[in-house]
């Protein structure tokens, strides 16, 4: 016989109804109501509307992380590759199965997951800069480009635009800037007695805004900024990895020993992404996403933030859907994304939202607002009545229209839910297959060399100039010597930068939204 209903039961169907799909989707958890759990009334997210991106919110404490954590273990199942920033070291259990207790059977039952089994899920751990367990991430100038860099310097929109130019100049020039120490020679040539024309070529850059810049990347450099500029630069593309049986690698980034330089971690983060957005084809719709992007403590980005770099992030996240790619943001407060951001976003899974301030209740207020309409629940009252690992949830379904609001109790993750060993995370690093790629820096020729070099040549006297050394160019035939730009610019290293620039300036680096270098 089959059990009678009740209102609860249909209501709780009615809902999960508008979460049923006919393709793979990711399990969320069970449909709450009258504070109970129905474990027959699933909710689910359809692995097609990943990349139409997300936000994960919640105080601390009301189980973001764990959401997360369950996330990445299903995508990864699935076949689809993630990447999670780890501030505090939390999601390295993800490398390791599970542990049951009387708390995990619970919530087991409550959510209707019978097969549930502790599960060790393909985690590669990295490192900005190599500061901390993991493989160490380096960009070089170049490639990070003049909006990221002001961004992490704390520039002003004249400053921006002036780093911007010094750029421009050094693409030019076949200067390639590397490291801090290549920019920075860029800069002392361009207010040197040698470089004195060409930053008068440049306009718009004073020699005090050249200063300030000097000054700032000097600091930036005594904050241990010299470990994350250089070669050899992580290729993006080693985020896109799978195992050989199929299971999407779980790239976590290991922020730790950063959480005191919150700026300068969540841009490089959006610098990996920047960087995918350039190199990914356009694939449109898909059954699955290619990436699946959480972008922790997603606050930091945005505080602070000049227009054209809200901007940039605002287009990256809206075209890059289109090259498979998902984008989660996971923060406190759904306030801490732009408005501009926030609408782009069509799954929502919000934690529990306390009220104490004025401030909070207004934020409280506003998050309300967000959501469909309901009959089912009281969102004013019942988004701060919220459990620990339960959510208010609405997504997009297959047809890419929201789904009903729910009150969900979430599934548990199958990984450990606490740190690994440091000894085992270790061991996870040195044994890593990319270890080879990236494990020892590279200190190659690069702007400073060549300009120390030409800087410090001794100009060669007239009479002389028609003997030159086996070992010597051939003289010029022009009644002055070439300026240091000048030797540049005719250089062997200089001609092959421009055939590899492919664009329609000829000698320029071609660049992104975020004047970000496009790889070739």
């Amino acid at each position: 016989m089959t059990e009678p209903t009740t209102p609860a039961t249909d209501a709780a169907a009615r809902i999960a109804a508008g979460y049923a799909t006919s393709g793979a989707a990711l399990e969320l958890g069970a449909v709450v109501l009258g504070g109970s759990a129905h474990p027959e009334a699933p909710i689910r997210v359809p692995l097609a509307m990943l990349n139409r991106h997300g936000l994960i919110a919640g105080a601390t404490g009301t189980g973001k992380t764990k959401t997360l954590q369950g996330l990445a273990e299903q995508l990864s199942a699935a076949g689809v590759p993630v990447v999670v920033a780890d501030i505090k070291g939390d999601l390295t259990g993800l490398a390791a199965p599970g542990a049951t207790s009387d708390r995990i059977t619970q919530r087991i039952a409550d959510t209707g997951e019978t097969d549930w089994a502790p599960t060790a899920f393909p985690v590669e751990f990295l490192a900005l800069g190599g500061i901390g367990t993991g493989l160490p991430v380096r960009a070089t100038i170049t490639s990070f480009g003049p909006t990221l860099l002001a961004k992490i310097l704390g520039l002003n929109d004249t400053q921006e635009s002036s780093l911007g130019l010094i750029f421009h100049f050094a693409d030019q020039a076949g200067l390639p800037l590397l490291d801090l120490k290549d920019l920075r020679a860029v800069i002392q040539f361009l207010t040197s007695d040698d470089g004195k024309a060409e930053l008068e070529n440049l306009g718009g850059l004073s020699s005090a805004t050249a200063g300030v810049l000097l000054r700032e990347l000097i600091s930036l450099a005594d904050l241990g900024g010299d470990e994350f500029f250089g070669e050899p630069e992580f290729e993006t593309s080693d985020l896109l990895r799978t195992t050989p049986d199929g299971r999407g690698i779980i790239s976590s980034v290991e922020l730790s020993a950063l959480q005191d330089r919150p700026q300068l971690f969540s841009t490089f983060l959006m610098w990996l992404l920047a960087d995918l957005f350039h190199d990914l084809p356009e694939i449109g719709d898909v059954d699955k996403p290619k990436l699946v992007f959480f972008f922790d403590e997603a606050h930091l980005l945005f505080a602070d933030a000049s227009k054209a770099f809200l901007d940039a992030v605002t287009r990256t996240v809206r075209l890059i859907r289109s090259k498979g790619v998902g984008i989660f943001f996971v923060t406190q407060n759904p306030q801490d994304v732009p408005d501009e951001i926030l609408g782009q976003l069509g799954s929502r899974v919000q934690h529990a939202l306390r009220a104490f301030t004025p401030d909070d209740a207004a934020a409280l207020a506003k998050a309300v607002k967000t959501y469909p309409k309901t009959t089912d629940y009281d969102l004013s009252e019942d988004l701060q009545r919220l459990g620990t690992g339960e959510a208010i949830v609405t997504v997009l379904s297959e047809s890419g229209a929201p789904t009903p609001v729910a009150w969900v109790r979430m599934r548990p993750p199958r990984s450990l839910m606490a740190q690994i060993d440091a000894a085992a995370e270790a061991q996870a690093v040195a044994s890593s297959p990319l270890q080879a790629k990236y494990g020892t820096a590279v200190d190659r020729d690069s702007a400073y060399e060549r300009l120390a070099a030409r800087m410090n040549a001794a100009a060669p006297p007239k009479q002389e100039a028609e003997k030159p050394k086996a070992d010597d160019k051939p003289a010029t035939n022009e009644k002055d010597e070439p300026s240091a730009v000048e030797s540049v610019l005719k250089s062997t290293a200089f001609k092959s930068f421009a055939r590899s620039a492919a664009s329609a300036l000829g000698r320029e680096v071609t660049r992104g939204l975020f004047g970000t270098r496009r790889r070739r």
